[in-house]
């Protein structure tokens, strides 16, 4: 029994000490990185999924089927829906407007889309452009000066990015290259976003963590079944670019963790009129939020 202690002991110690050849094309600098971040999903103008979210805090856990939409740049609508498929709460943001409808409550808030705003159905508080980013696999950037930022090859497999912005701010990214990618040139190589993590001074504003990631594909036009209106085209170009299956998104001040699980994505969806405003239903409670 000692012998195979010692042995599972040894195989431990080895496991720790593999570490991951870099790519033999390496990035030069961390804007290379970003730049190429940023051109993997240049074509991708928005996502519209089917999932799971499940959130966790000190209150308690809120699991549901969500239906969402999330397009550049700050354009997002959330319909929560219940095992029988009644719509149990919506909220939209047009980037200029924010609508969340508690049918549970009979309450229809309106407001700025400020991250207070968006977290009443997430939970998390995210300004809605970094959020639609994060849904579509991509990292939300700081302001910063490009000199500044630092980027180093992990031996866990992926680039470590660190970006100091202002206030004190710092940035953490991790980059993984496609493994199919391994062996071109950095300037052709395709990477994929892990974690996400934004500090000030000593306060984490979030953590996010991506997952699972697979090929999407441009949606096909939305087509009216009784043929009275024109079919609505998909509101970006044909495009292929991998999306993170399951996102976690964590706020350690407030013990906020949510998780979210595409059952079904597609890109670049078509786009009703209207899709990110929601009328006001009769019989509910009225209010006017902001972030104080």
């Amino acid at each position: 029994m000692a012998s195979l202690k010692r042995w599972s002991y040894l195989l431990l110690l080895g496991s720790l000490g593999c570490s991951k050849a870099p790519p033999p094309s390496q990035f030069p600098t961390a804007q290379a990185a970003l730049a190429r971040m940023k051109a993997v999903y240049a074509c991708t103008r928005g996502v519209q999924g089917d999932g799971k979210l499940d959130h966790m805090n000190e209150a308690g856990r809120i699991r549901g089927d969500v239906m969402l939409l999330a397009v550049d740049p700050a354009r997002v609508r959330f319909d929560v829906v219940s095992p029988f498929g009644v719509t149990l709460a919506t909220l939209t943001s047009d980037g200029q407007r924010f609508s969340f409808f508690d049918m549970k409550n009979s309450a229809f808030l309106e407001g700025p889309p400020e991250p207070c705003n968006i977290a009443r159905l997430t939970q998390v508080r995210m300004p809605a452009h970094a959020l639609v980013q994060l849904l579509r696999g991509e990292a939300p950037i700081l302001v910063h000066k490009p000199e500044a930022a630092t980027i180093q090859w992990n031996g866990s497999g992926y680039y470590r990015v660190q970006i100091p912005s202002r206030h004190e701010a710092m940035q953490e990214l991790h980059l993984e290259p496609n493994p199919s990618d391994y062996a071109l040139p950095y300037q052709q190589q395709r990477v994929r976003v892990l974690y996400v993590r934004v500090t000030q001074r000593d306060y984490v504003h979030f953590e996010a963590s991506l997952f699972d990631h697979a090929d999407a594909v441009t949606m096909q036009a939305r087509v009216d079944e009784l043929g009275i209106d024109p079919p609505i085209p998909p509101s970006g170009p044909a495009c292929r670019a991998e999306i993170p299956r399951r996102i976690q998104v964590q706020v350690p001040y407030t013990h906020d963790d949510m998780r979210f699980r595409y059952e079904e994505v597609g890109l670049n969806p078509p786009l009703p009129d209207d899709i990110f405003t929601q009328p006001i239903p009769g019989g509910v409670r009225r209010q006017y939020v902001q972030c104080r």
